[in-house]
């Protein structure tokens, strides 16, 4: 069993490492390209929604199906809102830590506050990213170790990590622009992502001594992921529509169409 938190705390460094290296673009960006920004956040929230469905909540109607007493349907939706809700409640702890600072520190250090608001945005959603690798790793207990189940887990670090690459990116390139330097960008842009591994070893560790949370904490996971790409990812990827309408709407598509391949090709 232990075996299986050191391989959710292993594949959940690896998505921080990529979260470190989208931040590392940096070092040769002084400002972002708006039309690769929208594509690279577009990408991102399609392999969420298709990780939510393919990596999560399908495991979980599965799983519910199998070892719960009440029916799938209501495990997974009770799961799927509560972590959508987890999230919603975040955004709001979030805001009002805006408006106090906002109260406090005034006018001149606005740039600040949102600088400390970008940060604990990202750092929100990896969160729920880091949860969903422990959990897939932590569910192998169940399954005997064989190919299929693995590679399922391995597929779900793989989508969270190509995503976090864009999601450091979104992090350290927005600081520069505030005038940041890259060191510091960078830097900040990384520890964005320092939550996942804590989060994907209680993930791990919670299905391994609690079989009965499965089905749930996958639909919780799959809510929390669903709820940033909506109100988060996909607003902020088209906000030049105008000028370039399919960008983003393709970076969208593309990323659903990798997330799922890699799903069905190796899960």
């Amino acid at each position: 069993m232990d075996n299986l938190v050191i391989m959710a705390l292993i594949a959940t460094l690896g998505t921080w490492l990529l979260t470190a290296l989208g931040a590392a673009t940096v070092v040769f960006f002084k400002s972002p390209n708006r039309n690769v920004m929208n594509l690279m956040l577009g990408f991102a929230s399609g392999v969420m929604i298709a990780a939510s469905f393919w990596s999560l909540l399908q495991p979980a109607i599965e799983r519910a199906e199998e070892t719960s007493k009440l029916p799938p349907y209501l495990v997974v939706t009770a799961g799927f809102l509560s972590g959508a809700l987890f999230m919603w409640v975040s955004d709001k702890v979030v805001s009002l830590s805006r408006r106090k600072a906002d109260s406090t520190l005034g006018k001149p250090n606005e740039r600040i506050n949102r600088i400390i608001l970008l940060i604990l945005s990202i750092t929100l959603h990896n969160i729920p990213e880091g949860l969903a690798v422990g959990v897939a790793f932590g569910s192998l207990q169940n399954s005997d170790y064989n190919i299929e189940s693995l590679m399922g887990a391995v597929t779900i670090a793989i989508g969270i990590g190509l995503q976090n690459f864009p999601e450091g990116a979104a992090v350290s390139l927005p600081l520069r622009r505030e005038g940041c330097s890259r060191k510091k960008c960078f830097l900040l842009g990384q520890a964005s992502g320092m939550v996942e591994p804590i989060a994907g070893v209680l993930g791990a560790i919670l299905v391994v001594y609690m079989e009965a949370l499965l089905p749930y904490a996958l639909a919780f996971a799959a809510g929390a992921m669903i709820l940033v790409a909506v109100h988060e990812l996909i607003p902020e990827c088209q906000q030049n529509q105008r000028t370039q309408p399919y960008t983003a709407t393709m970076g969208i598509i593309l990323g659903f169409a990798v997330m799922m391949l890699l799903d069905v090709m190796l899960g």
